[in-house]
């Protein structure tokens, strides 16, 4: 039996979800247990030219959201890139898995030789849905959710791999 593009893209990315929700989960009971400006946190970053935490959070769930709209061929929610609080980062994720939770494996079925086509500025991508779950979501949501967590452990948030890797 082989592995559907539903079974390699959305259980997956809710899985991971789940961790990025812990770790943020996480920070919010590290700030208020050491009385920390949550904002500290939510605008960290490892280098002045990287992205904060909130837009780590944010690009791992357009990764997830778009990602998963392309391959399936609906169109793709747009969230409106405000937060500024735990609580809504947490509301953010929820809101993406929701949205997770809407496909069926049905929907996915061809999607591997799908065509996707990208415009990132000037430059266009194309792909086809294997090369696009597989070579772009994958990589870019891994990226997010990892330098998330790497920007809560470098200021202290006491998580580990278990929290990354999830149940």
């Amino acid at each position: 039996m082989s592995l559907s593009m539903y079974e390699a893209s959305v259980p997956v990315l809710k899985h991971m979800l789940g961790s990025l929700s812990t770790l943020v989960r996480k920070a919010a009971e590290h700030a208020a247990n050491k009385k920390i400006d949550p904002s500290a946190l939510i605008n960290a970053r490892l280098f002045p030219d990287m992205f904060a935490l909130v837009r780590q959070v944010q690009i791992a769930t357009d990764q997830a959201k778009g990602g998963v709209a392309r391959l399936a061929g609906v169109d793709i929610p747009k969230f409106e890139d405000d937060e500024t609080s735990f609580d809504q980062l947490l509301a953010r994720i929820a809101k993406t898995i929701a949205f997770l939770d809407s496909f069926s494996a049905r929907q996915f079925e061809g999607s591997e030789d799908r065509e996707i086509v990208l415009q990132l500025h000037e430059t266009q991508m194309e792909f086809n849905g294997r090369d696009y779950l597989l070579n772009w979501v994958q990589p870019n949501f891994y990226f997010h959710v990892t330098t998330a967590y790497n920007l809560l452990r470098h200021n202290g948030v006491e998580i580990g791999k278990r929290d990354f890797l999830g149940g």
